[in-house]
């Protein structure tokens, strides 16, 4: 392009850039804040903030002159899903898209205004994606790392409405678990699930199947004995999501460990329908737990009313539930109860 056919375009490209340096600080802000006050990470917070000052470097005073607000035609343009937020995941996802899309913009239109901005944004909009995969890892973790009830659910006819109910409780985290469905079915219930916990800021974890995690964009997905390898999961996964392990004996605890499973199940405590034919590993395999285990673990299985105060006596500092909150009158009250007791046990600092 010649001189004079760059000096002509100039203006454009100039409002073009200061658009997208206006948009690509704004949505880092918003990222940084959460980074600072929900997650009080130090770190994230600090690279959001570099990003955003190497930005306002070339965001120049020329640049910045060209802005003409009251002549950009965009101003008057919206989309119904910019008008809301279903939850916090969500909000952080769209403000990462934004700061992302700009940077791309930044870098192609930078190549019209200066070789080294344009490298730098190219450079930064990396640096982006590993924050938002080290975000997303991070807030995943820790709703994990401050469970203290887990439900699994079992089929209902009114399966939705009865997790809705648990999560409107105060329940953080839920396993789709469906043994019967066929793919389609299951597939289909997975999403709106997702979404139900999601809605509520919950973890949503499947139950087997990484094919449908992935498909759904689950949290993360719990594996039996008889299920790949926790490695592979990560591997199709990616290192985002969750992978937790079902565990019967201290061998099979052991194992998990060493294969980085991210939490596991520890039981049947009790013996329960939901794991037919499997014998109870007892309170002694808690007591084993409570010593041995090195990431956040949920005692499981046949664990109810009559007997949490005695699994919690053992050592556990959570437990996973499924008929004591899927088959309850009001499994609002069950979840608000389960926790109540949970609650009434000081949090174990470090627990995984």
């Amino acid at each position: 392009m010649s001189d004079t056919s760059l000096a002509s375009i100039q203006p454009a490209v100039w409002r073009i850039l200061d658009a997208n340096f206006d948009r690509a600080r704004e949505g880092l802000r918003i990222i940084e804040e959460w980074c600072r006050f929900a997650l009080n990470d130090t770190a994230m917070a600090n690279e959001c903030k570099q990003m955003r000052q190497e930005l306002g470097l070339w965001h120049t005073p020329q640049i910045r002159s060209a802005r003409d607000t009251t002549g950009d035609v965009g101003t008057a343009l919206s989309h119904p899903r910019e008008e809301q937020r279903t939850g916090i995941e969500q909000l952080l996802q769209a403000n990462f898209c934004r700061v992302q899309e700009a940077l791309r913009v930044l870098e192609e239109y930078g190549k019209l205004q200066s070789s080294s901005m344009s490298s730098g944004c190219k450079q930064m909009r990396y640096r982006v994606y590993s924050l938002e995969s080290s975000l997303l890892a991070y807030r995943r973790r820790q709703i994990l790392a401050n469970a203290r009830l887990y439900l699994v659910t079992s089929p209902a006819p009114d399966l939705l409405a009865r997790v809705e109910a648990a999560l409107q409780g105060g329940l953080t985290l839920v396993q789709y678990r469906d043994k019967q469905s066929n793919d389609v079915d299951r597939l289909e219930i997975a999403q709106a699930m997702c979404q139900l916990c999601h809605n509520y800021g919950a973890l949503f974890i499947l139950n087997d199947r990484v094919d449908l995690a992935l498909a759904v964009d689950a949290d993360g997905v719990h594996l039996g004995q008889q299920d790949i390898s926790i490695a592979l999961a990560r591997q199709i996964l990616g290192s985002q999501r969750i992978v937790g392990r079902s565990t019967t004996s201290p061998e099979e605890m052991s194992l998990a460990l060493k294969e980085g499973a991210d939490y596991i199940g520890v039981g049947p405590v009790y013996e329960t329908p939901t794991k037919a034919g499997k014998a109870a590993a007892g309170l002694e395999y808690v007591q084993h737990a409570v010593k041995n285990a090195t990431v956040p673990w949920f005692a499981i299985g046949g664990i109810d009313s009559t007997n949490i105060d005695d699994v919690l006596q053992a050592g556990a500092p959570a437990i996973a539930i499924v008929r004591a909150i899927m088959e309850a009158d009001n499994p609002t009250h069950a979840v608000q109860y389960c926790l109540s007791i949970l609650n009434r046990v000081p949090r174990i600092e470090g627990r995984g």
